[in-house]
């Protein structure tokens, strides 16, 4: 996360949308949600969110620039309030100026992100205290993605989402993200795999890599779970990856539980990422890895 403070009462935080360069599902765990095994990969896409400290213990989100969002209760950001409210009895509240550059429900993160965002801010204007780990806790309660956002941006996760291995991976790649904005719910994605209790396959494991080209040869030995689902229900993302085989990804995926596709690309792309798709409602977006700073002790 990227903050800047403005005051002592207010304070900015750029948000990341992150990508899973791979995706496995390793099985469905007693307490209903699964175990995954991924590399997450935070990118130079942002959310940006402004937070100043209000009188009333009331939270009210105002966007500037996507109406279709609800800024009700069930807001991630809304929800992590909340929860540090009750934790911490906090006294007052905030205002919350939300610019939503993530597209949404597109396995790119960007609600986790804001979540993460919403627990860093609160621990820096209510001045709470906590330790990253205490922060990936609490935002473990609000989502399995949330615990990735308060570490180094490049991590492999495991479990349910709650174990974030930081690696030092080469970032000297970029990505060309392409969204059908076909917006597809992460549990109607978990439901179409129709896992029962089973034993958990064996995890793919990535080598420590030196060079780009050695981190995408093995990249290629992993995949997404989910994208052969997607491919089989949306005829339209076949287009997608078509489109960026021809125009020289070393490597195209799905990323998440969809529907956004990335072409890994070891040299810049020299086409705009818009003028590759004309599919009317698609967004697409060039962007590169980022490494995030911690977020220690404040």
């Amino acid at each position: 996360m990227f903050l800047k403070r403005v005051s002592e009462s207010d304070l900015v935080i750029g948000a990341p949308a992150k990508v899973n360069l791979y995706l496995e599902v390793l099985g469905k765990r007693p307490d209903g949600f699964h175990d995954i095994n991924s590399l997450f990969q935070a990118v130079s896409l942002f959310d940006r969110l402004r937070f100043k400290l209000t009188r009333t213990p009331h939270i009210d989100i105002k966007l500037k620039n996507n109406n279709d969002i609800p800024t009700g209760p069930d807001n991630l950001v809304a929800r992590a309030f909340r929860l540090l409210q009750n934790e911490f009895a906090l006294k007052r509240g905030l205002d919350v100026a939300l610019e939503k550059n993530i597209p949404v429900a597109a396995g790119l993160g960007g609600g986790s992100a804001d979540a993460a965002a919403t627990i860093i801010a609160c621990n820096e204007l209510f001045h709470l205290g906590l330790a990253r780990r205490d922060m990936a806790d609490i935002g473990l309660q609000l989502g399995s993605d949330i615990p990735f956002f308060f570490g180094t941006g490049q991590a492999v996760v495991t479990g349910r989402g709650e174990n974030v291995e930081d690696r030092q991976l080469p970032t000297d790649y970029w990505l060309v993200l392409v969204n059908p904005a076909v917006a597809v719910s992460t549990r109607a994605s978990y439901r179409a795999l129709k896992m029962d209790l089973t034993k958990p396959r064996k995890a793919f494991s990535l080598p420590n890599c030196r060079t780009v080209n050695n981190f995408v040869s093995h990249l290629r030995l992993s995949g997404n779970d989910f994208e052969m689902f997607h491919l089989e229900s949306y005829p339209g993302h076949e287009k997608i990856k078509d489109g960026l085989e021809k125009q020289g990804a070393s490597l195209v995926r799905m990323s998440g539980t969809g529907p956004t596709y990335f072409g890994l690309f070891v040299n810049y792309p020299e086409v705009r990422p818009e003028e590759l798709f004309n599919g009317g409602d698609w967004h697409a977006f060039t962007v590169r890895p980022i490494t995030l700073p911690l977020q220690e002790r404040s």
